[in-house]
């Protein structure tokens, strides 16, 4: 188990520099939607905004650059302003750089940040991305876990900071030939599909609980056995293509809350190389094959349907998945775990079981946040009740007409709303993609109205520019099993 930190010092916009509690506020925000059971939301788009318009009356307000990259590449840079360089003004402008930056590198990816403009910021987020620091959990993920590498920060002079690399899309996807097995592993379900020429002639859902078990070969035999299942209704086997949640680096698993259960100790020797095993041991490891975020399939699925990019897609469901596909139609090399990217400035926010963060995409585009909000609405569950049926339950609600459960999707889509705004600052966008056990049913009819509510009111630029997209139950199973099967490309 990692250790969960809760904060107890937070910027300015809370406490003083000395810690001191209940001080003046420097940002204060008031979002003209409030969601209902969540009406203390401070949306994390709407506070950055009014930090660089308060930063620039002050008439004294600096340049700063920062940069998010890894050892061989620079993956994202940004040009901003800091408030003066007083003493009311110091942790307020902390906050906001510490929140852009887990911001880019979860949505861009890298183990290195550089800075320029403030020699205590680079100091102060040294200081945090060590083992002893505030985001001990984040330097782990992304330096040791996802790119095999010490996390660092480096710092530069203005003049010297270095460009974004050039290049981040990737030939996966849109392959269709051939008689193909596509899957899928989630935290309540194992899907697998046959596909011929890309067309479905098989698919199946086989539920499993992978997450806390402490037996690789759980994993092992639960995969193997949907592949053998799909192998049967098809006349040999071209190309196998995955997708599952978590992060997946050259068909590795690097990190995924799938695999929780299994020690850290064991986690380089028995889960790293999963797939590699599960295809060896089929005969099939010299087949075209590939393994990916299932965001990432998400948004191919999405965009191949709709024949539209630009595209967005995102899962709600046992975690909070993203994918992009860039103008050109292309996947990415983005990161795009925005389970782990801050939406919500307020200190007494959710906090994450797993990163120990506050704020964080998944407590509130998840079941988990589902179930969060289950108990703000007064709808008890036993703590033995698992939250996919927590979930199933409170979608039956909806259908009854329950206001309370009603609340928890409108609540949810109030959220998703700003959040939509933030990530349209981080990603050319023109159509969006919810998926996810979270959006069936009615309540993703409810999460889509109360998110386009916000837009229309906050944010009209925004809500013009971007189409909504919430695929029936037949295009979900069936779009979601072509494009992760269409993954691989077949050599001639």
């Amino acid at each position: 188990m990692l250790k969960r930190w809760i904060p107890t010092r937070w910027c300015g916009a809370f406490w003083d520099e000395t810690g001191r509690a209940g001080c003046k506020r420097v940002i204060v925000v008031e979002p003209k939607v409030r969601a209902p059971l969540d009406g203390g939301f401070e949306p994390s788009v709407l506070w950055n905004r009014e930090y660089s318009k308060r930063a620039k009356a002050t008439g004294e307000a600096r340049p700063f650059s920062v940069a998010v990259g890894k050892s061989d590449s620079i993956l994202a840079r940004v040009e901003t302003q800091l408030g003066p360089e007083t003493s009311s003004w110091v942790d307020t402008n902390y906050r906001y750089v510490e929140r852009l930056v887990k911001s880019l590198l979860y949505v861009h990816g890298g183990h290195r940040i550089i800075v320029a403009g403030c020699d205590a910021i680079a100091a102060r987020l040294a200081a945090d991305y060590t083992a002893e620091g505030n985001r001990q959990f984040d330097a782990d993920m992304l330096g040791t876990q996802i790119f095999l590498a010490p996390f660092e920060v480096q710092e530069l002079s203005l003049e010297n900071m270095p460009s974004p690399t050039k290049g981040d899309e990737s030939s996966w996807g849109r392959h269709l030939e051939g008689c193909r097995i596509g899957f899928d592993l989630g935290g309540s379900d194992r899907k697998a599909a046959a596909i011929i020429d890309g067309k479905v002639v098989f698919s199946e859902e086989i539920e499993w609980n992978p997450y806390f078990q402490s037996d690789v070969n759980y994993h092992l035999n639960g995969i193997r056995d949907s592949l053998q299942r799909a192998a049967k209704h098809l006349p040999r086997v071209d190309a196998v293509g995955g997708s599952a949640a978590g992060v997946y680096v050259d068909n590795e698993v690097r990190a995924a809350s799938l695999f929780r259960g299994i020690p850290a100790a064991q986690f380089g020797e028995s889960v790293r190389r999963i797939f590699f095993r599960v295809m060896d041991s089929l005969g099939w490891s010299e087949i075209p094959w590939g393994v990916v975020n299932d965001g990432e399939v998400a948004a191919l699925a999405g965009s191949m349907a709709i024949g539209g990019n630009g595209l967005l897609g995102l899962s709600m469901g046992t975690s909070f998945a993203a994918g992009y596909v860039t103008p050109s139609g292309k996947l990415s090399s983005r990161l795009n775990e925005l389970a782990f990217m801050p939406i919500d400035h307020r200190p007494e926010g959710p906090v994450d079981e797993w990163s120990g963060d506050v704020g964080c995409g998944v407590q509130f585009f998840s079941q988990q946040g589902v179930a969060r909000l289950a108990k703000l609405a007064g709808i008890a569950f036993d703590d033995s009740i698992a939250f996919p049926e927590r979930l199933i339950e409170v979608q039956r609600l909806v259908v009854q007409g329950d206001s309370r459960a009603e609340s928890i999707f409108r609540t949810i889509g109030v959220n998703f709303g700003y959040a939509i705004a933030q990530f349209a600052e981080l990603y050319a966008l023109e159509h969006l993609l919810i998926l996810g056990r979270v959006t069936s049913g009615e309540g993703g009819g409810l999460i889509l109205k109360a998110a386009r509510e916000v837009l229309d009111l906050e944010f009209p630029e925004i809500s013009e520019a971007i189409q909504f997209h919430l695929p029936d139950e037949k295009q979900k199973r069936h779009g979601q099993a072509i494009a992760v099967a269409s993954l691989p490309a077949i050599s001639n």
